[in-house]
């Protein structure tokens, strides 16, 4: 394994890799951008090439190749491994089954489920001409690894079992149920066309199962239970496959089941996901504005429609996205166009409208419909836009779209902002995501940066000319005294945020060595004021006493560091 790991880090450079994700740009010797692990305005990411590694000053998020792998798309080690060993080209090693990890072991499982419901496809011509009537080509079927669970209640639970897999396991992924007081098991999918739902890294972490033949008391679409592995509020159907487009094409598309998800994906609109008819989550949008910040969903117009767009257009707006809805045509889906008219179905991906427009066009065209003689504009409005607007973060966006709803509805202004005001934005998603650490003291953060400098100077190729770290080294000691023993052990922990931040500042600047210099010294003023004012609190309490040694003691003690600040004062101006 750690062969596969090293081949991997000699053929991936992390500027390379975290740019093909977030926008980067150049920071002296470093990269900077902004932080894809919490909401930021101002950059704190900052990527350094020679050590291989990134940190964010914002939320302390920090590591390698891998660990970003992990943290942006949520796998596992083994999941970032296999998604960086296809970029390299690097063939993964094979390791014992006694090595793996539960999860490990878990996909496994679910891996012999996918080759067991393929081969059972492939046997049955009745599933194969359902997808056939519906326009699914045999490379679609392939590629997406579409099966069929028999109609039978344990042909799966026998076959995993003559592979000598446990019951246990089986439960853990959702494959069986137990019945209920018995040692008795039974297949959860039966007579149901299998879709497998992957992690971003391609492995199968559960399925969705769409009945053959309805039988009026079993739902269309069944999906896998709450695994260990399969979290419905995070994973996105057809996202392993639509990522890398995602990113190109700077906007998703999003739709609710997977026959629309891979006909559009069929079609070369490879940029789609679903969310397999699970409600949409915070989870869901932030795994896709990671990836881009522009979205396009598909509305449909009956009721549940209503509900879904108006959770995801909520969620959206309050995470600052760009929310377009695409309309349909009554009676019809993404995969019936993208069988029967794929122009069309362009055509209105193309003239898709942000969320709040959408909504006003539609009610103000409702609005001049003859037949609504008691149609209230203003209130439809208040009631079905505003809501959306007050989801804005941006004062300047909300501007624009009152600007926008007043001109075509001919509302007064005045009067939609004071309704504005009325309204309280849903508590949908915690969009501070501020997770950085309360403010350090000036002198507290001056050692921190000083104590940076000095790890820096030690293991950078790129050391500042003509600065004496020794010296420094030993200024400090004498400032300290013994507070100084063991001073860099207490920073080893913070160790690649402090030579982040150092050499993001000083790295490659003219200057630095008369800024680390000044740096030093107005540690040293600080320091000398603490003791300045605890001598000045021990003189004040000795002549409370009238005690005149301790007076004159504490005296001389106060002239002596006044003058040593005054020293360093005046070697500013120098």
């Amino acid at each position: 394994m750690s062969s596969s790991v090293d081949q991997i880090k000699s053929k991936i450079d992390i500027v390379s890799l975290i740019s093909s994700y977030i926008k980067l740009e150049k920071a002296g010797t470093n990269y900077k951008g902004r932080c894809p692990f919490h909401n930021e305005k101002t950059p704190s990411f900052f990527v350094s090439p020679d050590r291989g590694s990134y940190y964010c000053f914002g939320c302390q998020a920090k590591g390698d190749i891998f660990t970003f792998v992990q943290e942006f798309e949520g796998l596992d080690f083994i999941g970032s491994l296999k998604v960086l060993a296809d970029q390299a080209g690097v063939v993964l090693e094979s390791y014992n089954v006694g090595e793996k990890t539960e999860k490990q072991r878990l996909h496994s499982v679910l891996e012999q489920a996918v080759f067991f419901y393929q081969k059972k496809f492939s046997d049955n011509k009745e599933a194969q001409d359902y997808l056939k009537n519906r326009g699914v080509s045999e490379k679609t079927i392939k590629d997406f690894r579409i099966g069929f669970a028999p109609a039978d209640w344990r042909e799966l639970f026998d076959y995993l079992s003559g592979r000598e897999i446990g019951e246990k396991d089986m439960l853990a992924v959702g494959l069986i149920k137990q019945k209920e007081g018995t040692t008795s098991y039974y297949d959860t999918f039966r007579g149901r066309i299998m879709f497998p739902i992957n992690d971003s890294s391609g492995r199968p972490v559960g399925f969705s199962g769409r009945i053959l033949v309805s039988d009026d008391k079993s739902p269309k679409y069944l999906n896998s239970p709450e695994t260990v592995l399969f979290n419905k509020s995070e994973i996105l159907f057809g996202l392993d496959k639509a990522k890398k487009d995602i990113r190109l094409r700077d906007y998703s598309i999003l739709v609710e089941g997977q026959m629309d998800l891979i006909m559009l994906h069929q079609i070369g609109m490879t940029n789609a996901v679903a969310s397999s008819g699970t409600a949409l989550t915070p989870n869901h949008l932030i795994k896709l504005q990671r990836l881009s910040n522009n979205i396009k969903m598909f509305f449909d117009g009956d009721s549940a429609g209503f509900v879904a767009s108006n959770r995801a257009g909520k969620i959206a707006l309050s995470l600052g996205m760009d929310l377009k809805l695409v309309s349909m045509p009554e009676g019809k889906d993404p995969a019936d166009l993208a069988r029967e008219d794929v122009e069309l179905l362009k055509s209105l991906l193309s003239d898709s409208k942000h969320i709040i427009d959408f909504y006003t066009d539609m009610l103000t065209t409702k609005g001049l419909d003859p037949r609504n003689l008691n149609y209230n504009l203003n209130m439809e409005i208040r009631k079905h836009v505003l809501p959306y607007v007050a989801q804005l973060a941006n004062q300047i966006d909300k501007a624009h779209f009152i600007k926008s709803i007043m001109r075509k509805t001919f509302l007064n202004e005045e009067a939609l902002w004071d309704d504005l005001k009325k309204i309280r934005p849903d508590s949908i998603v915690s969009t501070t995501g501020n997770t950085s650490s309360p403010p350090l003291k000036r002198i507290d953060e001056m050692e921190r940066k000083i104590i940076g400098i000095i790890m820096w100077q030690k293991e950078s190729s790129g050391k500042i000319e003509d600065l004496n770290i020794l010296e420094i080294e030993q200024r400090i000691q004498n400032i300290l005294g013994e507070r100084a023993v063991g001073l860099e052990d207490k920073y080893k922990n913070d160790r690649d945020s402090l030579l982040f931040e150092v050499e993001s500042y000083y790295g490659g600047k003219p200057s630095s060595n008369k800024e680390i210099e000044q740096l030093v010294s107005g540690f040293e003023e600080e320091h000398l004021k603490q003791r300045f004012a605890s001598a000045m609190a021990n003189l004040q309490r000795a002549e409370q006493k009238k005690d005149e040694v301790e007076i004159r003691k504490y005296l001389e003690e106060c002239q002596d560091i006044s003058k040593q600040i005054n020293n360093i004062k005046n070697s500013y101006e120098k």
